[in-house]
Formats: structure tokens, sequence, C-alpha cells
């Protein structure tokens, strides 16, 4: 796993660490069918705690294992190989509520779970939600309007378009910003050119427009480091 560390000017030192949790394959006949996906949780390690970016597929779920076919590494097993408790984690953030993303939720009853409200609230029209990973026995769920400050130097950033309420994570380093897209796009070269074939996460977006928007947003950053949930390539500034 390769940790990216940097600096949040007046708070201190942080480091990102991207979580391989597992993959799964794109259904046939679809946009990239048959390629397979890596999933990605990223934890983010500040000063005034520890952050988790997406929680994975979580237990398995038959009505949609069937279809895409999923490899499963677990939170647990990988904290575990990193020396990190579940208890460690003081906040989760999900980029959307598909269970790829949100299926490990459970295991943090009591902790804070930060949701575009927007989200939350299309959730039961989405596919690929599992309602009760969403709202389960003592979830404390955070339900966002917009913009949001986390933790000093750490905001998330609404970039709808794969889903009504799709977020990101923008953390300031003293370099630069780096953004944790979560699923903004499928893969670097998506992030790139949106619009050219194959691009899975434009064709298939809830909405289109809203997603070559947030992309747009994304680029005017002027990041230095973007990563993303299904693309274990990290995007930089061309030099």
């Amino acid at each position: 796993m390769t940790v990216f560390a940097g600096h949040i000017d007046g708070v201190g030192a942080f480091d990102i660490r991207p979580l391989d949790l597992g993959s799964l394959t794109v259904p046939p006949g679809t946009p990239m069918g048959g390629q397979v996906l890596p999933v990605q949780a990223f934890l983010i390690t500040h000063p005034q705690g520890v952050l988790l970016f997406d929680t994975g597929l979580g237990d398995e779920y038959p009505a949609f294992d069937r279809l895409l076919a999923p490899v499963r590494r677990s939170v647990e097993e990988v904290f575990v190989a990193l020396n990190v408790r579940l208890t460690d984690v003081q906040a989760v953030i999900n980029c959307h509520l598909h269970y790829d993303h949100a299926g490990g939720n459970p295991l943090f009853p009591g902790i804070p779970i930060f949701v575009q409200s927007r989200e939350h609230e299309a959730a039961g029209e989405l596919a690929y939600v599992i309602p009760e990973r969403v709202d389960f026995p003592g979830v404390d769920l955070r339900l966002l309007q917009g913009e949001a400050q986390i933790l000093p130097g750490v905001r998330v950033v609404p970039t709808p378009g794969h889903t009504p309420g799709h977020q990101s994570l923008v953390i300031e380093d003293r370099g630069g910003s780096v953004i944790l897209a979560g699923q903004a796009a499928y893969t670097v070269a998506e992030f790139v050119d949106p619009e050219r074939e194959p691009a899975r996460g434009f064709n298939t977006a809830y909405d289109q427009q809203e997603f070559l928007k947030s992309l747009s947003h994304l680029r005017a950053l002027k990041s230095q480091r973007i990563y993303f949930s299904h693309d274990e390539r990290v995007w930089e500034p061309p030099s």
C-alpha cells in the first residue's frame, strides 16, 4: 500500500493510505463489461483523528453479488494487518451509498457517518443500495447540505453525477490539495477525458451534465494528487 504523507499548515502532519477491499466485475453487455475493478477505501490519519473514506462491500449480498461477482476483503482484515482498530476511527465519510462503498458501515455504530442529504433522500430509488446497511441499529448518520469541514484542512465537496448526492473529500496539504474523488470518475483516464469511450461513469451516470460539472470542479481545485475508488492509479498534474 502506498502512503501519501503531507502537512496541513497550522495543524500538523497527516497521511492517506489506500485500502484494498477487494474487487468487482462489471456486468457483461454494459460499458466496460467484464472488466475487474478494484474496490478501494482510504484511511486518513489526521492530527485530530482517524477518518475512513468508504467502507467497502461488507457481508455477502446475493442479489447484487450475482451480478457483480465481488471478491471481498473486510475492513477488519485490512485493519488487523495495519495494527488499526475499528474503534480508532472517529468518523466515516461515504462518497455515496452503493453497497461497494457503504457495505461495511454497520461496523461503525455510534461513529459519525457523513453523507449528503441529497444522497440519503434518493437512496430508495438507486440501484445497488442495501437499506439496512445505511440505516442500522446505532447508526449516527450526519446528513450534509453541500460543502462541509470534517476536520481542520479536510472538507467534503459535493460531486453529484454518478449518483444524486455523490461527494468527494479535499485535504488541503501545504503543497496543494489532495483529493479522494470516490467514484466521481471510474478511472484516471475517465477523469482526464470523461466523454471518450469506454467511459462507464459518464455513460451510466445518474445525471451526465452534473457528472461533467463535478469533474470540472475537481480539476479547478488544482490538486497535486487525486485518488479514485475503482482505479489504483493516482492522477497527478503533468510535469
